[in-house]
């Protein structure tokens, strides 16, 4: 009983002390293949990156390119306003045009019915825009009601009441204009050139701004002569270029072929004169390219730059006459 328990004893102690000596040869087997794995994603990456150079661009660069593509020629072709290209209708002469505009105003009261003419301009969208203010040989509103803003008791107040300005002042005006910004007295403004920081100072362009009665350089409507600008202002249309297209009304649905060939006549004259103008100051081009002539609810006639009817039965007197 003995002998075997020391038997048993000598089998432990020799199991525990036995070295082990399958650990490392496992050990340098797993090191070994991962090795293997890397060089093996290596070549991998390297045989992907060949074969994408040969391939050539993915599907998204293609993409990329191709929408790059797209909105440059979109850029492209709006680089000018819809108005660059004449529209195909059939031109019309100016009494052929008031023979139709006056029968779609029939019904209407006169005095509420206009002629408005829409000039048609070649221009580049970011380009410079053409305003002005014009005096037409028969005006169409003679409702101007001015104001000017120049110091109490100062020459320029002299001669704002001398040539019939409705209202004028400093500050008396830029409180009548805080107080009562929906119910004004006048539909034009003027500033003296003295005026012109404490204009700026009273923070009035939120009100007179949308108005269209802000003074400012731009408009020519800060002056040191207030009497000669009252003058030009009263019965003088202001015009401005928009998307392209000049838009004003040009006359009454009363007034005679010769009153209103006059007034076209006398626009066109002038815008041709500030697109010269601009070209001059700015060197980018512009063109007139078409007048249009319409109605208050009538359909608009692209003139074709004669006056006559075309039908011989009809003559300019006969669209004289009261409707």
């Amino acid at each position: 009983m003995a002998s075997a328990k020391h038997c048993t004893a000598s089998l432990a102690r020799l199991a525990i002390s036995a070295p082990c000596t399958a650990r490392p040869a496992i050990s340098g087997t797993i090191v070994t293949a991962s090795r293997s794995a890397a060089a093996l994603f290596s070549t991998t990456q390297t045989v992907g990156k060949a074969v994408s150079k040969k391939t050539g661009p993915t599907l998204q660069q293609l993409a990329l390119q191709k929408e790059r593509a797209k909105r440059k020629k979109k850029q492209s072709r709006h680089k000018e306003y819809k108005y660059a290209t004449p529209s195909e209708e059939e031109r019309w002469s100016l009494c052929d045009a008031m023979r139709y505009l006056r029968a779609a105003e029939v019904g209407r009261p006169p005095e509420s019915a206009t002629y408005e003419v829409s000039l048609k301009i070649r221009t580049n969208k970011n380009g410079p825009v053409i305003r002005n203010r014009i005096r037409l040989p028969y005006p169409v509103k003679n409702d101007t009601r001015v104001a000017v803003i120049c110091k109490e008791g100062s020459g320029a107040m002299s001669d704002a009441r001398n040539a019939g300005a409705v209202a004028f002042g400093e500050e008396s005006l830029y409180e009548l204009i805080r107080t009562k910004p929906n119910d004004l007295p006048f539909n034009r403004l003027i500033c003296h050139a003295d005026c012109e920081a404490s204009l700026k100072k009273a923070g009035l362009g939120r009100i007179l701004g949308p108005k269209g009665m802000m003074p400012s350089l731009k408009t020519n409507t800060i002056t040191r002569s207030v009497a000669a600008m009252m003058r030009e202002m009263v019965g003088a249309e202001a015009y401005r270029e928009k998307v392209g297209a000049i838009r004003m009304p040009i006359g009454n649905i009363q007034f005679t072929p010769k009153q209103l060939s006059e007034n076209v006549k006398t626009l066109v004259a002038q815008i041709k004169d500030d697109i010269v103008k601009v070209e001059d100051r700015t060197g980018q081009k512009k063109d007139l390219i078409e007048v249009v002539l319409s109605s208050t609810k009538g359909p608009g006639f692209s003139l074709s730059g004669g006056f006559l009817p075309t039908d011989e039965n009809v003559d300019a007197a006969a669209l004289s006459t009261a409707m």
